[in-house]
């Protein structure tokens, strides 16, 4: 169970990665020493479970975010394996969840514009293994998109 100390620094780092120890220590009301301790424990029991750093996608060329569902030929364990691994080799896709409902993936993907996604779509997506039929929805404007959590 966490404490509110605990939390406390959770909302602070999420907010800052970078931050020093001494001044999230100042922040969360801590000795620099306690506050030490408990950043390793928490990363230790698995609430961190790592530090990025956060880029700008239109700087790097990756300003079109995509969402796609991917819907099987078969739902069995070895297509759902030999997708899963296909997707994992793919820096494009930036996230890949198995969903319950009418498909049975959903894709998030950031591309450079809509004619590269058109190649990519055609040349790769459709070619991974089980892919039976696929829906596109490119984002026209992001409304909200953030990684921190509610703590």
């Amino acid at each position: 169970m966490l404490s509110e100390t605990d939390r406390r620094i959770l909302r602070i780092i999420q907010a800052d990665g970078r931050i020093t120890n001494q001044e999230l220590a100042s922040r969360a009301g801590l000795s620099p020493s306690a506050c030490h301790d408990r950043l390793r424990r928490l990363r230790e029991s698995g609430y961190i479970t790592g530090f990025v750093a956060l880029l700008n996608p239109a700087k790097l060329e990756r300003a079109l975010t995509v969402y796609v569902e991917v819907l099987l030929n078969r739902t069995t364990a070895e297509v759902f394996d030999d997708f899963r691994d296909a997707v994992l080799r793919m820096p494009e896709i930036m996230e890949c969840h198995m969903v319950a409902g009418g498909f049975d993936y959903l894709l998030k993907m950031r591309m450079r514009d809509m004619a590269h996604y058109r190649i990519f779509l055609g040349e790769t997506l459709t070619g991974l293994p089980g892919v039976r039929e696929t829906r596109t929805y490119a984002v026209l404007e992001e409304v909200k998109s953030t990684v921190i959590l509610p703590v």
